[in-house]
């Protein structure tokens, strides 16, 4: 008997999203790559690519002395327990994050060039701002600055035109500071129109946008239509590196999937050995570990984080690729450029 639909409601008009054929809706995709997905063919004939994020936002949080209502609320060592304060400083969620900025960015530096391992840095331009030691050490150390916005804040609300003042702050700033505009972006508390208006500002500046990671959804890097270009003769699309929420320190100050360091090491070693039997078995992937200076870098987390280096370290010899998203978009590119319509 076919099930009955008279109880599924009709849609409601009100509730219609408001974005729909404009150039910000870009759809949803359920499919991607299927059963069977291409093989990158990473470099070397790697098994595994690895990339590690630092998430770099200390000093760019919400506080009243950066002219916000109130202080931050979000991922700090008591986010669960305490709201952040209205209209006036919260002393102690400052001095956590200032942890991340004094020793927890270093820390985590000096294990990764140790091994030799590039990562890419989510910075916030005003973080980047206060700190200016920290961009110096990442492009000596050879590692990727991309743009985590110019403030950490949740953009969903916004309105379109403002958030595009911040778009171009962010690039005018990153500019100014380390001579480069960033070539991906990611944003993590986005807006539904987050993605068109990064896209249309650097169409706009003339700046290359080499990714995009405001994405969760696959093991591999993807193309998507950018609706803006829907009538454009040579669309160029847009590369999204898909980011992770589950191999990620957030984890630590969440309530739905709290970690202890050794549970945390374990989560990512079990992801790690998964995808690398996977790209023996002729279908390599990618995993992205995210992480933050005043999360991981605190002490008594920071040995799961060392712990998984080492393992990598220990594999062996061109078996993983540990590198910045930068050179995967590069590579992707490469192997497998843009044609519209396509993933």
């Amino acid at each position: 008997m076919a099930a009955s639909t008279s109880s599924v409601p009709a849609l409601d008009a009100a509730n219609a999203d408001p974005d729909a054929g404009t150039k910000y809706d870009f759809p949803r995709d359920l499919i991607g790559y299927g059963r069977h997905s291409p093989n990158p063919q990473w470099p070397n004939g790697a098994k595994i690519a690895v990339s590690f994020v630092i998430n770099y936002e200390e000093g760019a949080e919400r506080s009243v002395l950066n002219g916000d209502a109130q202080s931050e609320s979000a991922l700090h060592e008591q986010s669960g327990d305490r709201p952040g304060r209205v209209g006036e400083r919260a002393i102690n969620v400052e001095s956590d994050y200032e942890y991340g900025s004094r020793v927890g960015i270093w820390r985590m530096l000096n294990l990764f060039e140790a091994h030799g391992m590039p990562v890419t840095c989510y910075a916030v331009g005003q973080a980047l701002e206060k700190n200016p030691a920290v961009p110096k050490a990442l492009q000596s150390g050879g590692h990727e600055i991309a743009s985590h916005a110019y403030r950490w804040l949740d953009y969903h609300s916004m309105s379109p035109e403002l958030e595009k003042e911040y778009i171009l702050r962010q690039l005018r700033s990153v500019k100014e500071i380390t001579g480069e505009y960033p070539g991906g972006w990611y944003y993590g508390r986005l807006s539904p129109r987050s993605r068109a208006l990064v896209w249309e500002s650097y169409k706009e500046q003339g700046i290359p946008l080499l990714w995009e990671s405001d994405s969760y959804c696959d093991d591999l890097p993807y193309w998507v239509d950018v609706p803006a270009e829907k009538d454009e003769a040579r669309p160029e699309g847009m590369l999204m590196i898909p980011y992770a929420y589950d191999n990620n320190d957030l984890k630590f100050h969440s309530t739905t999937g709290t970690f202890s360091p050794e549970a945390f090491y374990e989560y990512l070693k079990s992801a790690f050995d998964v995808l690398l039997a996977e790209g023996y078995a002729g279908t390599p992937k990618m995993m992205t570990i995210g992480l933050h200076c005043r999360i991981i870098g605190k002490a008594g987390r920071f040995m799961a984080l060392k712990k998984f280096v080492e393992y990598l370290s220990s594999r062996p010899q061109g078996e993983v690729w540990v590198t910045r998203r930068k050179d995967i978009a590069e590579h992707w590119r490469e192997k497998y450029p843009y044609q519209k319509g396509k993933r």
